[in-house]
């Protein structure tokens, strides 16, 4: 088996402990750096607030012979100044600038004009320390008695030698622990790869196995990692399941077109078209005005079945992102009203109690009357022909917000919580048998939540085997975003 994949991995881990070690080191040093520079200044500030540092000072300035006492004075404090002779050094300048005294043998006579000791020099106290230079360093002015001259300037310099040489311990100590960490990472990563690289393997032949099928039709493989043999593998595999969903595909447009003839939707209004007409053959005293209002239902749902079948043949436009609506401001309340008239006949025949309580001032909606009335027709449906005889089915209606609703509740044999999540999936039918004896083929709830969903709306059921069913259908006032047809 090829290792590059392992090889890999081992260059990861290389350069990852390299990173991190060199990003410790950077912070590692700019820490000690920052440490002792604050040290410095803390104690440089400490010793120059010294009320006896400062009189001393200030008395062997006014003595007879400062260039003699000064030394003495400053040279009782070089332990509270840090002053070691060999990385920090002290320096008595006189108001020019000149070296009166130092610890510095080498600098007796002259030292170089740091930005400090100018600022001293003009009667300021000087701490200011730039992080890259190559030396610390602080200023003192010592003045008159008067405090309007300046007599002599105290300097304090460190080279940071001390910094320096702990600094190259310090990489001196994280490069062997990066030579450490590297064989260390080397031997890890050997034992990783193998780890993490072997389900991999196991997965490889796994796809084979499922790719099967014809053998002498396999892919070239181009790459000589697991990785390339894996894809490979998979490309197999992708070009067996293309063909078995051509397949699929195929077999779900002869499905489709079978449940574009078939659908049950087309029974319910030729239901209520055969009641009402048998009705008016039935009974020869009828009514004028009954008669007349019982051939406008038949005429409205011979209406109804030639948009239903529209909406079945549109069916497959909305799947191919082609649906058409046709949009108009329309009463709600209304259009519930005439639902319940187109299903009454029905309901009584069942012995079903149908009530209707809508919210007075009920907002016109926007959006597609034919379609929210297929909806609605859909749902009344499903819940006479699931109620056993003698039920109850309640519809109310009312608004929230910019959005009406419509819930309509019965107390039928409910649904099983089993079969809610696959409620509203093409052609799945809770009760099968039943739902083949009352013509149902599983599309009137998709078919719903469709035309809910492209007007913005939304559809909900709550149910449980036994206690009925409550579906609510919301909408929102202003509708959606639609074509016209």
């Amino acid at each position: 088996m090829n290792k590059s994949l392992r090889w890999k991995f081992v260059f990861v881990m290389l350069l990852l402990i390299f990173v991190l070690m060199t990003v410790v080191c950077v912070f590692l040093i700019q820490g000690v750096q920052g440490f002792y520079r604050n040290e410095f200044i803390k104690q440089m500030e400490t010793a120059f607030s010294d009320p006896d540092m400062i009189s001393d000072l200030h008395s062997a300035a006014n003595a007879e012979n400062p260039a003699k006492e000064l030394p003495g004075a400053i040279g009782a404090y070089i332990g509270k100044l840090g002053v070691d002779f060999r990385t920090r050094h002290y320096y008595i300048l006189d108001s020019a600038g000149m070296v009166l005294d130092s610890s510095n043998d080498e600098e007796n006579q002259y030292i170089e004009r740091t930005p400090n000791i100018l600022k001293a020099l003009t009667g300021g106290k000087a701490t200011t320390i730039e992080a890259n230079a190559e030396y610390m360093d602080v200023a003192m002015p010592v003045m008159d008695e008067g405090g309007s001259n300046i007599m002599y300037v105290v300097y304090i310099r460190d080279n940071k030698q001390t910094v320096r040489d702990l600094n190259s311990a310090l990489i001196a100590l994280i490069m062997r622990a990066v030579a450490v960490g590297l064989v260390i990472s080397v031997i890890l990563s050997f034992i990783l790869s193998k780890t993490l690289l072997q389900p991999i393997v196991g997965m490889t032949k796994a796809a084979e196995a499922m790719a099967g099928g014809d053998f002498s039709k396999k892919l070239d493989v181009e790459s000589e990692d697991e990785i390339g043999i894996l894809a490979d593998t998979f490309n197999n595999m992708a070009h067996q399941l293309k063909m078995m969903l051509e397949e699929i595909k195929k077999s779900e447009v002869l499905r489709r077109e079978f449940v574009a003839n078939v659908s049950h939707e087309l029974r319910t209004p030729l239901t209520s078209i055969r009641s009402y007409a048998e009705t008016l053959t039935d009974y020869s005293d009828i009514p004028k005005e009954m008669e007349s209002d019982f051939l406008h239902v038949i005429l409205n749902e011979s209406d109804r079945m030639t948009k239903i079948v529209q909406d079945l043949l549109t069916l497959s436009r909305f799947d191919a992102g082609r649906g058409l609506m046709t949009i108009d401001a329309f009463s709600l309340e209304q259009s519930i009203r005439d639902v319940c008239g187109a299903i009454a006949l029905e309901a009584k025949r069942h012995g079903h109690e149908i009530s209707m309580s809508v919210e007075e001032g009920l907002p016109r909606i926007s959006g597609d009357k034919a379609r929210i009335e297929q909806v609605l027709i859909n749902i009344l449906t499903n819940a006479v022909k699931y109620t056993p005889d003698g039920g109850k089915i309640d519809i109310t209606g009312g608004q929230k917000g910019n959005k009406v609703w419509v819930k309509i509740r019965d107390n039928g044999i409910g649904i099983p919580e089993e079969d809610l999540s696959r409620i509203f999936d093409r052609f799945y039918r809770v009760d099968k048998a039943r739902s083949r004896e009352s013509g149902g083929t599983g599309l009137g709830l998709s078919i719903a939540r469709e035309i809910v969903l492209r007007h913005g709306g939304d559809i909900l059921i709550e149910s449980a085997a036994g206690s009925g069913t409550t579906v609510t259908v919301i909408l929102p006032i202003e509708g959606s975003d639609h074509e016209d047809a």
